[in-house]
């Protein structure tokens, strides 16, 4: 069969590298791809939102399945203008249509469907221009820490952690009056800071019924020791050492379960992954975000324990029989790295040659933010490349992907040589 990909990062090469190995595949396309994933298919430049071209592309190259990686396309409604459309409509996407979608793409409603399921989160109320007042005196009555998340996708830069009343203040009104994430933070989500520590759980579901994948933990903070900025991703670990049998039975229980049942109960369609974004506090599970795709870096970490194909669980998804499929998973460590260009989460500079990649023998290096000019790779984005070691404990795996990453070279590079050391 032939299968397109959406998306260019790393998450997509993670998914491409896994997908190439499937002995159901007859050709691979990414669209639009980086120069790393030209390796396990062929790059399309189609952008993620050009629905129009993605859709051509697919009815010219009889595309059998679809599969959505970054949030941008969701949110916007790849898979509704597929369902819309009656020559397109029996192609399966995967991921959610634009109404399930909603789940990342706007965190009141998120909140709403937690708060109506009965799903563990923190307390929040929710604010637009016109209430900034009454959100300035709700701001007074909450403790400190308080956080601050735009409504809608503010690429991972929307939420903020204030610690002192002005700040928060002076931020809700930076948000809301002068529009400090665009059209993302015309309405504000006010939420009570949860003290913890932050996990991420991936399903997969048909709408019915769903497989839980592995946990995974990712690491934002630019600096060592989680200093500095918020970014991306600068690396992951997966599986999470304190997520143990009982806690992950708790996040089924009390998360997983009410959330496909909730997404029955309010007519909401659901083809796709789940990611929940959680705070374990004190052995208990609560959810900080939903997304509506798998997550970057973690993605990276996830997939290379997963043994068998996962075609066959997206085929479950396609044809709603995902419960008679079944995987298996390595009982290893898989460790992630990134690296990214200089300057980064801030101003940086492009079109760096990358060097070295191919003496990397014992990790797996996925493209996050490449290019190929002239048969050079060279640096596209802020988040580089992301090095994945796959080894029997956590110690090796983390010591083999920081050795590897270190042995790759660009002007400017900058990766964290301490992911994961907090949990050994």
């Amino acid at each position: 069969m032939n299968i397109l990909i959406v998306g260019s990062g790393g998450r997509e090469s993670a998914f491409a590298w896994k997908i190439a190995q499937s002995d159901r595949i007859t050709q691979l396309y990414i669209a639009p791809g980086n120069a790393g994933t030209s390796r396990y298919g062929q790059n399309v430049p189609i952008e993620v939102t050009d629905f129009e071209g993605i859709a051509d592309f697919v009815r010219q190259h009889a595309v059998a399945m679809v599969i959505v990686g970054p949030e941008e396309p969701l949110v916007k409604g790849i898979h509704d203008y597929f369902l819309d459309r009656a020559d397109l409509r029996e192609i399966p996407v995967i991921g959610p249509q634009q109404k399930g979608a909603q789940l990342e793409g706007s965190k009141d409603f998120a909140k709403q469907f937690m708060v109506r399921h009965g799903i563990p989160t923190a307390a929040s109320r929710s604010f637009d221009k016109a209430t900034l007042a009454d959100g300035l005196a709700y701001l007074e009555t909450q403790r400190l820490p308080i956080v601050l998340k735009a409504d809608g996708l503010a690429a991972g830069k929307g939420v903020l952690i204030c610690t002192a009343l002005e700040e928060a203040k002076a931020e809700l009104t930076a948000m809301l009056a002068d529009a400090k994430f665009g059209k993302a933070s015309s309405k504000v989500v006010i939420e009570e800071y949860l003290a913890g520590i932050e996990l991420s759980v991936f399903v997969l579901t048909d709408g019915d019924t769903y497989k839980v994948l592995p946990a995974a933990k990712d690491y934002k903070r630019i600096g060592e020791g989680d200093t500095g900025l918020n970014t991306g991703g600068m690396g992951s670990v997966s599986p999470v050492p304190f997520a143990d049998n009982e806690f992950l039975d708790k996040v089924e229980e009390r998360i997983i379960v009410p959330t496909i049942a909730g997404l029955k109960k309010d007519n909401i369609p659901y083809k796709g992954f789940i990611f929940i974004g959680l705070m374990n506090v004190n052995g208990e599970p609560y959810v900080i975000e939903y997304n509506v795709r798998m997550g970057d870096p973690e993605t990276e970490s996830v997939l290379p324990r997963i043994e068998s194909d996962l075609l066959d669980l997206l085929e479950g998804v396609a044809q709603g029989n995902l419960t008679d499929r079944s995987f298996t998973l390595s009982s290893k460590t898989a460790a992630t790295v990134v690296l990214v260009s200089g300057g980064y989460p801030g101003a940086y500079e492009p079109g760096k040659a990358i060097s070295n990649i191919e003496n990397v023998k014992d990790s797996i290096v996925f493209h996050a933010g490449t290019n190929e000019v002239d048969g050079v790779v060279q640096t596209a984005g802020g988040r580089v490349l992301a090095v994945t070691a796959l080894e029997d404990t956590m110690f090796e795996a983390l010591q083999q992907a920081t050795a590897d990453a270190g042995r790759i070279y660009f002007e400017g590079k900058y990766f964290r040589k301490d992911i994961g050391f907090d949990l050994i």
